[in-house]
């Protein structure tokens, strides 16, 4: 039977964190599924770094949600990935999101967690104390306060979770989340 993976995201996720390990799933051939605030067309976001202080932010494709975060039955996955983007600045808000993601730790099933993904870890600190992870720089405060240690590498692998930088670091971040998913 088919390993069965969640995508959390919603407007603003970033382009290439959510569609590279989508296909990449579908490559391995994963039964895969985007669930968002709403079932809907989501908005991606391309952030590129062309010699600011911080990265730009361009409007990039459309992707479907094919489920809304009420309807997610955590269980029924195997993994789980949030890509980053400005989406977990508000997904984390909503009230199922803790519920869907606090399943996975406690079921200690992957979870893959890329760049700014590290804000919705934050609303399962239970989880995040004493762990280590990396994160986009910017996002290191949001680790530390979450009880968690900073990595600095693009690439942390530690238990049942993956995490990486941003997306330059994708190919190893999704040859790891893979690793863990066919243990």
């Amino acid at each position: 039977m088919s390993k069965k993976v969640l995508l959390i995201a919603g407007d603003a996720v970033e382009a290439l964190e959510i569609y590279y390990p989508y296909f990449r799933c579908l490559e391995e051939g994963y039964d895969v599924q985007i669930a968002a605030p709403s079932k809907k067309k989501l908005q991606t976001v391309v952030h590129d770094f062309i010699g600011w202080d911080t990265y730009t932010e361009s409007k990039g494709y459309l992707i479907e949600a094919q489920i809304a975060f009420e309807d997610v039955n955590p269980e029924e996955y195997d993994g789980l990935i949030i890509p980053g983007g400005r989406a977990p600045e508000y997904i984390r808000l909503n009230e199922n999101v803790p519920r869907i993601v606090a399943h996975f730790f406690e079921a200690n099933k992957p979870v893959g967690a890329i760049c700014h993904a590290s804000l919705v870890l934050t609303t399962v600190r239970q989880y995040m104390e004493g762990r280590e992870l990396t994160a986009y720089i910017a996002c290191k405060p949001d680790v530390e306060a979450a009880g968690a240690t900073y990595i600095e590498n693009p690439l942390h692998v530690q238990g049942n979770l993956v995490s990486g930088h941003a997306w330059p670091d994708l190919p190893g971040f999704m040859r790891e989340f893979i690793k863990q998913l066919d243990q």
